[in-house]
Order: structure tokens, then C-alpha cells, then sequence
């Protein structure tokens, strides 16, 4: 039951939230708080990858052997140099699957 209770919670706040642009569509944010919302995709990007980087087994792993912390610094340093998206998702992948293959993490 409060499985059922907390969806239906998120189903009213998100309703509420997304239908509150079409009751008011005059509605502006005042300019400190547009320019703060151009950050919010890169703090809820970073909140989703850093842990799984660090922690990929739910422990601190900070060591070569870890390839999602070396694929991941690489994907960094490629954005960081070509600032180019595709670039950065194919060598950030091309170089997870090569350490996991070299470290002999792939499932077989």
C-alpha cells in the first residue's frame, strides 16, 4: 500500500509541476533562477555518474583495476578536447569494453 501511496504522490507532484506551465503561460522566472536551470542537467548528470564510476559494486574502488573510473576519466579528457558528444560516448564505450576485456571483466 504505500508503494501505491508514494507513486501516486510523484504521479500528483509531476502532474502538477509539468500542468502549472499551461494554467499559467505567462509564467516567467526571474532571470537568477533561469540561469540557475541551465545548470540542473549537469548536477543531475554528475549525481548519476560519479557514484557509478567510483562505486561500480557498491564500494569504494579508487584503482586501476576499476575500468568504469578509467573509462570514465578518458570520456572526460576526450570532452575536454574535442568538445564533441558522439566523440566522447564512442571513445568513453570503445574504451569501457576494451579495459573490461583487458582486465578480464567481461562475462563470458
Amino acid at each position: 500500500m504505500n508503494t501505491w501511496l508514494m507513486i501516486l504522490g510523484m504521479l500528483a507532484i509531476t502532474f502538477t509541476i509539468r500542468y502549472s506551465f499551461f494554467a499559467w503561460p505567462n509564467l516567467r522566472f526571474p532571470k537568477v533562477v533561469e540561469q540557475g536551470l541551465h545548470y540542473v542537467p549537469v548536477a543531475v548528470l554528475t549525481a548519476i555518474v560519479v557514484p557509478a564510476m567510483l562505486m561500480p559494486s557498491g564500494e569504494l574502488e579508487l584503482h586501476w583495476r576499476n575500468a568504469y573510473l578509467l573509462a570514465g576519466l578518458l570520456a572526460i579528457a576526450i570532452a575536454a578536447l574535442t568538445r564533441n558528444l558522439l566523440a566522447t560516448i564512442a571513445g568513453g564505450l570503445l574504451a569501457f569494453f576494451l579495459l573490461r576485456w583487458w582486465l578480464g571483466q567481461l562475462p563470458m
